[in-house]
Parts: structure tokens; C-alpha cells; sequence
């Protein structure tokens, strides 16, 4: 693991979100994904976390080796980290024929527990925000939560406590999208409501102003995934919008064009228009 052998920190999340944002060619990110295979000490590691971590040596800062990473990949718009202290992943697991709930640390452990998560948190629990990502979420029109893995990618950033003190208090508008399919390991069986209501657990009441869930599903996903379905009960809570965000050809996944546009347009009834950045969607 990149994290023990070089002492930096886990750039996967950062990778991803690159990658997303990059206007590049689709080759470059592609790369920037790819994943050795029977390759000895580098198999299992992808291209993009290696490269962040060599940046982050030359450069001696993992935050810059980030901003040189979003320039080579044309990265539109800008890829903070919550923190840059190393912090770890722990949580709560409920394990089948387990007299009590076991401690499972690490991102890519917790999924892995064949279990019902309970709860999630941070060691150490107080670490400091990225200033930088707390004056873009106060500065923000809109702030997006989702999607993502619920409990080992959305929910790691909203526990900095500065960070989430910034979300609380920001005077953007605030979606959260919900996930299109369960997730194994994290979400199995939940609902649009359970996952809404995990933030809130964990955020310590309710942040969002608006819910965006996929109200497409068509068939039966590939085993174990499953729909997350909207129960009416949720709508009594919070303003929801239904809508087909379903990407035809992997339909596990948000087709982004459909779901860029959604958010804009729902933005826009709101607010009117957002400076213009909704051209070419």
C-alpha cells in the first residue's frame, strides 16, 4: 500500500475526481486509471496513484502534486483534499454470528467485513480542514454531495469537523444525489432514505435543501446491486426530484450528461442562471 511504503496521503479518491474533471483526451485518463496486473510489488496499483505520489515527492507537498496532476490531465476547475493531515477510516461493523460489533479500520477494509456498518469515524477525530476547501465551500453557489460510496468517500470528508462547520453554514445551495444502485459492502439494501439519513446521523441533523434520486428501473442488475428505490416517506421530510439518470449502457451508474443537466436546471428554477457555466452540457 502506497500509503505505508511512502509514507503519503491515499491519493485514490483524489485520482478519481481528477480524472472525472479532466478535458483531455479520454486515452490520457484512461491511463491515469489503469491498474497493473501480475506486474509483482506494483499489482493492484493504478498508474494515477503512482504518479501522484512521485509528484508528491519531487514537489515535497502532496497539495501540489495534486495541482500539477489537475494541470497535465486539463483538470476544469479545481480538486482540494478535506485535510492534509493522515488521518484513518474506522468503523462500526456488525458481523454476522459476532457477539458485538467489531472495529474495522481503512477505506478498502471496511467494505470487506461482510457486515452492516453502524457508524464511521475519523482517527484522529479533530483534524484540520484543507483552508483552501473551506473557503471554496463558503464561496460556493451550489455545493453537490454525491454521488460516491457512502461511507468511505462522501462521508470521510463531511467529518472534518471545520469542513463540515463550513457546509453547515455556507449560504450555497445544497443537493445531495443519491446513488443509483447499492453498493456491496457498504449499502446493501438501503434506500434513497437510509442513505440521506446516514449523513444526517453522522452531520448531526439535516444539511441538504434538495435530494436527487434516479427514478428509472428498468430490469435487474447484475448480482448483488440493487435499485435504490425512494420511499414516499422521505418526501414528507425533504424536497425531492425523481428523474431517469441511468447511463444505458452500465446501469449501476449516473450517465453524467443526464445528471449535469438535471442539477443545472434545478439550480436555475431556484436561483436563475449560474454565471453561464451551464453552456455545453
Amino acid at each position: 500500500e502506497l500509503r505505508k511504503s511512502l509514507g503519503i496521503l491515499p491519493p485514490g479518491d483524489i485520482r478519481n475526481c481528477l480524472t472525472a474533471l479532466s478535458e483531455d483526451e479520454a486515452l490520457l485518463s484512461q491511463v491515469f486509471q489503469y491498474r497493473f496486473a501480475n506486474a509483482g510489488n506494483l499489482s493492484g496499483h493504478s498508474l494515477g496513484n503512482l504518479f501522484i505520489s512521485a509528484l508528491t515527492e519531487i514537489t515535497g507537498s502532496f497539495e501540489e502534486a495534486v495541482a500539477e496532476s489537475g494541470r497535465v490531465l486539463a483538470v476544469q476547475g479545481q480538486v482540494l483534499p478535506a485535510t492534509l493531515h493522515d488521518v484513518r477510516l474506522v468503523a462500526d461493523v456488525t458481523v454476522p454470528l459476532k457477539a458485538r460489533d467489531v472495529h474495522v479500520k481503512g477505506e478498502s477494509s471496511i467494505p470487506k467485513a461482510a457486515g452492516q456498518i453502524r457508524r464511521v469515524w475519523l482517527e484522529p477525530s479533530n483534524p484540520l480542514a484543507f483552508p483552501p476547501a473551506i473557503q471554496a465551500i463558503l464561496n460556493a453557489d451550489l455545493i453537490l454531495v454525491g454521488p460516491g460510496s457512502l461511507y468511505t468517500s462522501l462521508l470521510p470528508n463531511l467529518l472534518v469537523p471545520d469542513l463540515a462547520a463550513a457546509l453547515r453554514s455556507s449560504r450555497a445551495l445544497k443537493f445531495y444525489v443519491c446513488n443509483v444502485a447499492t453498493q456491496p459492502g457498504e449499502t446493501d439494501g438501503f434506500t434513497c432514505g437510509a442513505h440521506v439519513h446516514t449523513i444526517e446521523r453522522h452531520m448531526g441533523g439535516p444539511i441538504f435543501d434538495l435530494v436527487i434520486c434516479n427514478d428509472r428501473q428498468e430490469g435487474i442488475l447484475p448480482a448483488p446491486l440493487e435499485w435504490v428505490r425512494l420511499e414516499p416517506e422521505l418526501g414528507e421530510q425533504y424536497s425531492v426530484y425523481q428523474t431517469d439518470l441511468v447511463d444505458i449502457e452500465n446501469p449501476w451508474r449516473h450517465d453524467s450528461l443526464k445528471l449535469a443537466r438535471t442539477i443545472m436546471d434545478l439550480y436555475n428554477e431556484r436561483t436563475g442562471p449560474l454565471m453561464g457555466r451551464e453552456e455545453g452540457l
